[in-house]
């Protein structure tokens, strides 16, 4: 991990307001020459620091799909339990986004399906399956707004 400062804050905080923003009106955002925005930038790539870019998809159309929010207990909190538990979730694209918690529990997930007879089907197929498991709680989402 590379150290972070003030100048790649700036660089990662206009990524996050717009991950399609041009190098060139980047480094004009955040005072740098082009050439060295983008090093920084690859630099941040490379080291791990922006892990990816992804798509937020709009969730208005009821018919797309309900939220759900699952907090999930795992037998024990060893590196090999969260390991082989985070990757079971890679592989299924329902599980959209977790969280490594502190306090109770020990993931929370955001979750997309397309009802709740597909929720069930989700709970017993996979959640239920999912290595080291103990315990699941669901809520589901009544009204969402997602924050620009």
């Amino acid at each position: 991990m590379i150290a972070i400062d003030s100048l790649d804050r700036r660089i990662l905080n206009q990524l996050r307001l717009n991950a399609r923003v041009t190098n060139s009106a980047l480094a004009k955002e955040v005072g740098l020459s082009e050439s060295a925005c983008l090093r920084r930038l690859k630099l941040l790539e490379r080291s791990g620091v922006i892990r990816g870019y992804t798509a937020i998809i709009s969730g208005g159309d009821p018919d797309e799909g309900i939220d759900a929010v699952v907090q999930v207990e795992l037998e024990r909190q060893t590196e090999e339990y969260l390991t082989r538990f985070e990757a079971a979730m890679r592989k299924h694209a329902e599980i959209r986004e977790w969280y490594l918690l502190s306090g109770a529990g020990d993931y929370m997930l955001r979750l997309r399906v397309s009802d709740m007879e597909d929720y069930a089907l989700f709970h017993r197929d996979v959640l239920s399956r999912l290595p080291g498991v103990s315990r699941i709680n669901s809520s589901f989402a009544m009204r969402s707004h997602r924050k620009a």
